[in-house]
């Protein structure tokens, strides 16, 4: 590892110039910048398979559907008789009776596999024309139709009873802010006497019982299947995150939100849309009838305001910036360390005292999203904002490491450049110290913000130390060097010292070793993660627990130091 740059910090040099980055080995001058590869980035242990049933949790008591009544919902001929009680895309999940959804994907078709589906139990297959003779083979019923994914989540919540009906559903969708706002949101529920359900990046909770999530959004069969058990044990009302990919690849199919909420939006997932503008469409289908019966929208964020204009669905306004053209507005913020209080002042004049339980400009947003929408759904806000005060946390969500150090020392998933930017400008405000973070940019994703956020952290931190997050099948070193270009982009005046480390653990040391007294240490991109990817290998890596090891070093390495 090498130091890109001075220890000036942003102090700033009017006679420095713009550096160029380079890898050569050995340290440079004051204001160059170099890296160093680790040799040991690709020793990584394989991920942990185990589980006690592919797919997601399924209903003790299904309801067996008549294969015909699915057939006419597509609008085909009845395959015979028959009865489906589950439906899984993933052969591997299939469970006797399900009908198994052979999907077309980028390189396989699911009908590939409908013999494995056969062999678990499958009722019938669900197909497209290019795999229905493959699904005939088996011997089973099959049902054809040109769009089997487009179909697939109507057909799942016909098989399951249309369980999201009995439900409370609340989707939240945005950049940022998806994971917070839904905790949040289900803490008010919690508070109002609902027995919730959860559903998003970090875990799915049905009551008390917790699940460890794929994906933001589950696809549509497993989130009809979640929606099934939660109403055969009592759910109430459900909080989840709505990504993007599940609004156009059909995930949330067969849902209408009863309140869908929008926070922001901002540049991310650009190998997937084509520009923002697709991106924003992606997100406005939500708040059309076909996907939501109220909405809930951020009157700061500019594509929240357009939104406003072209929701075609009954629109609340909300702004944490005190906007007075705002249905909702948030007055007299208070921001600390440990988090914020505000009045949040309605429509109607209303004021309600509420907290943010984390720190945080953006939580005071997050905050008042939750308040706002719990209240459009009916339940009395100053209960719902009581309860989201009492929110212990969210996991990876500016979640502090606690082990007796005399500075700050938090850990975040923000891994795109406005949230990087937001979380650096909340954490200065509450730093009376220096501030450093760790930072890498996932391999396999969007190219265009890795130069942005190297500069990012290179213009509003103290120190910037870069490193690996998840790579992927990249090269680590590809990786960092277009964060470096970006990091050489910053004026060395408005620029803190900046280095590579391409081990992520040695990158967290070293950030540590630098803390002191009155200091804030961020450990940015991963989060609640447990887990890190290289190669396409998965080693078990939690920043949380690697940041408190290196803290209780650190202290260790001092204390005996101390003695000698």
């Amino acid at each position: 590892m090498t130091t890109i740059a001075s220890d000036s910090g942003n102090r700033p040099d009017e006679h420095a110039a713009r550096s160029t980055p380079s890898f050569s080995p050995g340290p440079g001058a004051p204001g160059t910048l170099t890296a160093v590869s680790q040799a040991d980035q690709y020793r990584t242990a394989q991920q942990d398979a185990t589980a006690k049933q592919p797919g997601a949790p399924r209903p003790d008591r299904p309801r067996p559907t008549p294969l015909g009544e699915l057939a006419a919902r597509l609008g085909v001929q009845s395959p015979g008789p028959g009865e489906a009680t589950g439906i899984t895309h993933d052969s591997r999940a299939v469970r006797p009776g399900d009908v198994y959804a052979a999907l077309p994907g980028a390189r396989l078709h699911g009908a590939d596999f409908v013999a494995q589906a056969a062999d678990l139990g499958a009722a019938a297959i669900l197909t497209d024309p290019t795999g229905a003779e493959r699904a005939a083979a088996t011997g089973l019923p099959v049902l054809v139709t040109d769009d089997p994914r487009g179909r697939m989540g109507e057909l799942a919540a016909e098989i399951y009873g249309h369980p999201g009906d009995d439900l409370l559903q609340i989707g939240i969708t945005g950049t940022s802010g998806k994971t917070t706002s839904a905790y949040l949101v289900e803490g008010g529920l919690r508070a109002a006497g609902h027995s919730t359900g959860l559903i998003g990046t970090v875990e799915m909770r049905i009551g008390d019982e917790r699940i460890k999530s794929e994906r933001t959004t589950p696809e549509a069969t497993d989130l009809q299947a979640l929606f099934a058990v939660m109403r055969e044990r009592g759910v109430e009302s459900v909080a989840m995150e709505v990504s993007s990919h599940a609004l156009v690849l059909g995930r949330v199919d067969g849902c209408v939100f009863d309140v869908a909420v929008f926070n922001n939006l901002s540049p991310e997932h650009m190998e997937f849309h084509s520009d923002m503008e697709d991106y924003f469409q992606a997100k406005a289908q939500l708040f059309t009838p076909k996907r939501s019966k109220l909405g809930v929208v951020n009157f700061d964020d500019e594509y929240g305001r357009r939104l406003l204009k072209e929701a075609s669905v009954p629109v609340t306004s909300f702004s944490a910036e005190g906007h007075p053209d705002a249905d909702w507005r948030a007055e007299n913020v208070e921001i600390s360390a440990v988090g914020s209080t505000f009045t949040a002042v309605g429509p109607g004049g209303e004021r309600i005292r509420a907290q943010a339980p984390l720190p945080g400009p953006f939580n005071v947003a997050n905050t008042l999203a939750a308040v706002v929408t719990l209240a459009v759904a009916g339940i009395d806000p100053q209960t719902a904002a009581d309860g989201i005060a009492a929110v212990p946390g969210v996991p990876g969500r500016l979640e502090r490491v606690d082990a007796g150090q005399p500075y700050l020392a938090v850990v975040d998933y923000a891994h795109k450049t406005d949230a990087v930017e937001s979380v650096l400008r909340s954490l200065r405000k509450v730093t009376d110290g220096r501030l450093h973070i760790v930072l890498g940019c996932g391999g396999d994703r969007d190219k265009t913000k890795r130069g942005p956020m190297g500069a990012a952290a290179a213009r509003l931190a103290d120190t910037a130390v870069l490193t690996s997050d998840n790579p992927r099948s990249e090269d680590p070193l590809a990786i960092l060097a277009a964060m470096l270009a970006g990091a050489a982009e910053v004026p060395i005046h408005e620029r803190g010292d900046v280095l590579v480390e391409a081990d992520r653990a040695a990158a967290i040391a070293a950030v540590v070793a630098r803390a002191q007294p009155g200091d804030t240490v961020l450990i940015a991109g991963k989060g609640h993660e447990q887990g890190q990817d290289i190669a396409g290998v998965v080693r078990p890596f939690d920043d949380r627990e690697v940041l408190r090891a290196a803290i209780e070093h650190a202290a260790a390495v001092q204390n005996s130091g101390k003695k000698q």
